[in-house]
């Protein structure tokens, strides 16, 4: 609980905070690499999701980077926070994996799908047979699957997969996330990928102080880059229970606040930050920004309202808990975006084209500069993420 006398932080000055550490009130310059870095990773479930996230948030920057960091090794698909496929650097793909891996233990127990079959294996016997295979060489899901119903003909061969995919820190071996390359998803291990000389570099996070160094050092990362926050945002974006203790520790290293109390209740959450970090004016001019589905902007906080009201947030909900494409008006969510791509006919001498739309759904009608800065953006988007399409075409539907 905050003392009444820490200062007391607007959802407006949380909005411009997080905007500001997310590089989204003005794009960064330098390598996208350190950016991902900087961020802690981007959600990458969807392999194109990275592009339009490092988009709207590093001037200039190119397809190709993140080809080239993933080829060269530098960076890599892996699950970590919350159970989500992440773009990281390749020092936290060798970190991250053993700080999150409780999430991971859980769920094989309990899931739905495939928690019963599990429960009957022994998961060290299970976890050292896929390690041998997949470092033997990368294996597709369903190939995985096969060879290790081998050993196990009694449980489904999707079921082990899963099962390997949830006790080793599986990278997705590219081409798998490069621009416009394809292929099934391929697992490695991130030691086998990274090679012996990352490995023997990465700290020793069986030993209990240098992971609980380790966990400091992530709390600290994600107020870098998502603060202020409190005990509840670094778990709900980490995965990660039972951090209270770890903020606690860094208490004295911190600053503290209180945040704008919610409807209805009379004392705000205490929030956590780092001293020096940027709290710009919560009346300082945000940006059009646009971003990918699941982008950890929207998921990041227990507490949402900065950048997106309850009644919005439920209109993005669906079934699967995908969220769309969304963008911001004034630093917060006023609706979302989809790019569609057709062939059409292009008369008698040049063949068929194809056509990229991409088309807005905002949540309230936008007053006219408004929409033109809104339409400027999406025109420079479409371009980006459909960049090897013929023609390309912005559409605003009614709200």
């Amino acid at each position: 609980m905050p003392t009444v006398d820490a200062p007391l932080l607007t959802r407006a000055a949380l909005n411009r905070a997080l905007l500001a550490r997310q590089h989204l009130l003005a794009r960064a310059t330098g390598p996208a690499l350190d950016l991902v870095e900087h961020l802690v990773g981007l959600q990458a479930q969807n392999p194109p999701s990275p592009y339009t996230a490092l988009w709207s948030r590093v001037e200039g920057f190119g397809h190709d980077e993140v080809g080239a960091a993933l080829m060269s090794r530098r960076a890599a698909r892996i699950a970590v926070m919350r159970g989500t496929i992440h773009l990281v650097t390749a020092a936290d793909a060798l970190v991250l994996p053993s700080l999150t891996a409780a999430l991971y233990a859980r769920d094989l127990r309990t899931n739905t799908q495939h928690g019963a079959g599990l429960r009957q294996l022994d998961l060290d016997e299970l976890t050292s047979a896929a390690r041998a295979l997949v470092e033997q060489s990368p294996r597709a899901t369903t190939e995985l699957g096969r060879l290790l119903a081998e050993r196990w003909p009694d449980v489904a061969p999707a079921t082990l997969a899963y099962g390997a995919r949830g006790t080793l820190p599986l990278v997705q071996v590219p081409p798998r996330g490069v621009w416009r390359r394809s292929g099934a998803t391929t697992w490695t291990t991130a030691d086998a990928w990274f090679g012996p000389d990352a490995v023997g570099r990465a700290p020793d996070l069986t030993d209990p102080d240098v992971r609980s160094a380790e966990l400091e050092r992530l709390v600290l990362r994600f107020l870098a880059a998502f603060g202020p926050a409190s005990v509840a945002d670094v778990q709900q974006w980490s995965g990660i229970a039972g951090l209270r203790p770890v903020v606690e520790r860094l208490r004295d290293r911190l600053a503290t606040f209180r945040a704008e109390p919610a409807p209805g209740s009379a004392t705000g959450r205490e929030l956590f930050d780092l001293p020096d970090a940027p709290r710009p004016d919560p009346a300082v001019d945000a940006p059009v920004r646009f971003l990918p589905d699941l982008d950890n902007l929207l998921i990041a906080h227990a507490d949402r309202t900065r950048v997106i009201s309850e009644e919005h947030r439920r209109r993005l909900v669906s079934l699967n808990g995908v969220l769309p494409g969304t963008f911001l008006v004034d630093g917060r969510v006023a609706g979302t975006w989809t790019v569609t791509r057709v062939r059409v006919p292009s008369g008698q001498v040049r063949p068929r084209r194809e056509l990229a739309t991409l088309e807005l759904r905002p949540f309230d009608a936008l007053e006219p500069s408004t929409s033109a800065a809104v339409a400027a953006e999406a025109e420079r988007l479409v371009r980006f993420v459909a960049d090897d399409a013929a023609d390309h075409r912005v559409l605003v539907a009614p709200p």
